[in-house]
């Protein structure tokens, strides 16, 4: 349990990093609290979408991995991030992902920084 929140706490974390960096990925509110919650959800959602649904993508598109070597990741990742967004509207959550291309770059500043933030979390 403890694992599972310190891995959203770091993707909410990665997630904020994009949204600071990124001007066409967006979250809305009326104040820090109501961000901030909106913010967690999200990092849930991103949470499940990667548990559940990267790794039937990654399955079915593992000749294209291969042939990429690895780089197709990139475009996963990004579809990810565009499947959360589109959650995230049906939810009523104003977090926006605007066009693939900040997707792609979003999908990258979200993998680095959650890589580098999971490196310096504990990991009990």
């Amino acid at each position: 349990m403890t694992n599972f929140l310190i891995k959203t706490l770091a993707n909410a974390g990665a997630l904020a990093v994009a949204i600071w960096v990124l001007a066409d990925i967006t979250l809305t509110g009326d104040n820090t609290g109501r961000k901030t919650v909106t913010l967690i959800v999200v990092a849930l959602i991103f949470g499940l979408v990667n548990f559940v649904v990267k790794p039937i993508v990654q399955l079915l598109s593992l000749p294209v991995l291969i042939l990429t070597l690895g780089l197709f990741t990139l475009v996963i990742n990004a579809l990810m991030l565009m499947l959360t967004s589109w959650l995230a509207d049906k939810m009523d959550l104003a977090f926006h992902v605007e066009g693939f291309g900040t997707a792609v770059l979003g999908g990258l500043i979200i993998s680095v920084v959650s890589w580098a933030l999971n490196m310096a979390l504990p990991e009990d």
